[in-house]
């Protein structure tokens, strides 16, 4: 019991619940914590979204170790992943990295509310492709 109370974060669904009739499915990985890969991520997620009814395309991006840096407040592109979450994609942030930094640091990093907690960035990706998406690493 007690490993479901401290880690509610490790049932999450492998597919979108919002999106039954999803057509298409896309996981995207962020492990980077370089602007310029953070903008394509977010380009790569727009583009899908334009070249698909939104409601055929399921995208997910998964954040782990720097990639996390995309999630928080202070973040420039906070705007745009808040745009794309109102529009049905999920953001994911690594618990493992957040705990790491927190164990480093001394102090819990903070992230946006549209952020997905997962205990394990790199087991989300695995479950995911085992259901159906496909792995895409800008």
């Amino acid at each position: 019991m007690t490993a479901a109370v401290s880690s509610p974060a490790r049932a999450q669904p492998a597919a979108l619940p919002d999106k039954p009739f999803a057509e298409h499915h896309i996981v995207l990985q962020l492990s980077d914590n370089d602007p310029k890969k953070q903008s394509l991520v977010i380009s790569v997620a727009y583009n899908l979204l334009k070249a698909y009814d939104p409601d055929k395309v399921a995208i997910e991006v998964v954040t782990f170790g720097p990639g996390i840096d995309l999630l928080r407040p202070e973040n420039d592109h906070r705007q745009r992943v808040e745009s794309l979450v109102a529009q049905g994609v999920r953001f994911d942030v690594c618990l493992n990295t957040v705990d790491t930094i927190e164990r480093d640091t001394g102090k819990r990093p903070e992230f946006i509310a549209a952020a997905t907690p997962v205990q394990v960035g790199v087991a989300q990706i695995l479950l995911l492709t085992e259901n159906g998406y496909t792995l895409v690493r800008p």
